[in-house]
């Protein structure tokens, strides 16, 4: 062995003994670099709804990684078996650091819109929590790697929550003015038919019994979306402003916004709500009105004039025959489709 051999040699075994004793903290400066990436992929899809149409391709990005990732090493044992000598170490390494990228590109674009959707003080809210978990475990290399690339279950459930969340909020781009709740059951049997194709080749979804197992799959994901939907943000909708006052102006806007009020001043109250329709208007909205929790009146809101561009803007009143007679507490305006989904809450107090 020549000098020179023995000098990259001695170069390597540096390198190697360096990776072996600071390896962690690498690994913990990847995850803060895929941290800072999130952070710009959310300012991103923070500048608009025209942005998620790339989501598209990335949902067809992620499920052909996966489809060849899994496909080509394997899983548990058998990708460890696979993945032994130095091309397919770095084969390996190109496609999880892509499948990576992906995840989390696809999470932290769709993190805003869910935040905005969601309301925080009801059951829509779990949605969004799991949105933002995923988004953070994503950029955990020793959970992204050792669980979800090493094991075919556990990738392609995250995967179809994704890719569920995903359809849910691009659908309205691609199809406008289409029904929340339509939209909602549409991206539930296309995530299901497209996990479907991660785990069952093509042709054996020519054979009747492989079929039937499909259509009762998508079948039971369309009937669990519609049972859950209540706990589903109506993206990419959801209420900007919203006010509540005494009395309305001659122009019909409120003579003044409250957040408490004396009891002796309710006879009517009014609400104004400013609702944002980026994947337009397919959805009758209704303001429903509750004390203590209590729905009291639930009825059609009229569109007022002058809404922002982009926007709708409902009013309501409350009616004095429906105010109880123990009108004190908390009371709140619910914007709701229709079908049940809450679009935003309005909130004020009323005092002795």
């Amino acid at each position: 062995m020549s000098v020179g051999d023995i000098a990259t040699v001695k170069r390597f075994a540096k390198i190697r003994a360096f990776f072996a004793k600071h390896g962690h903290l690498l690994w913990w400066l990847h995850s803060a670099y895929a941290m800072t990436f999130g952070a710009f992929v959310m300012m991103y899809a923070a500048e608009g709804y025209d942005r998620a149409r790339w989501m598209v391709v990335l949902l067809c990005a992620g499920w052909l990684v996966i489809v060849l990732f899994f496909r080509h090493f394997g899983q548990g044992r058998g990708q460890k078996d696979k993945v032994t000598d130095a091309k397919s170490k770095l084969r390996f390494y190109v496609m999880t650091t892509a499948l990576k990228n992906l995840y989390q590109s696809m999470l932290f674009f769709l993190v805003p819109f869910y935040w905005k959707a969601a309301t925080l003080d009801a059951d829509n809210r779990f949605f969004l929590y799991l949105l933002g978990l995923l988004a953070l475990l994503s950029t955990v290399d020793v959970v992204f790697d050792q669980v979800l690339m090493r094991y075919k279950a556990p990738a392609s459930v995250v995967y179809l929550f994704i890719l569920f969340a995903c359809l849910n909020l691009v659908l309205p781009a691609i199809f406008p003015d289409t029904r929340t709740l339509v939209t909602l059951l549409a991206a539930a049997a296309l995530a299901t038919v497209v996990f479907f194709t991660m785990h069952v080749p093509f042709k054996n979804l020519l054979k009747p019994a492989w079929f039937f197992a499909l259509m009762a799959a998508v079948g039971a994901a369309v009937f669990t979306a519609y049972a859950g939907r209540r706990g589903i943000p109506p993206v990419p909708m959801y209420v900007s402003v919203g006010a509540v006052g005494p009395t309305l102006l001659p122009d019909g806007r409120l003579s003044m916004h409250v957040s408490a009020l004396h009891e002796s001043l309710i006879t009517e109250m009014h609400a104004l709500t400013d609702v944002v329709t980026p994947g337009g208007r397919g959805d009758n909205l209704l303001h429903v009105w509750r004390h203590r929790g209590l729905e009291v009146q639930r009825g059609a809101s009229e569109p007022a004039a002058d809404p922002p561009p982009g926007s709708v803007r409902l009013r309501s009143t409350l009616r004095s025959f429906h105010i109880p007679s123990d009108r004190t507490g908390p009371w709140s305006i619910d914007v709701v489709t229709e079908d049940d989904q809450l679009v935003g809450r309005v909130e004020f107090e009323v005092i002795q």
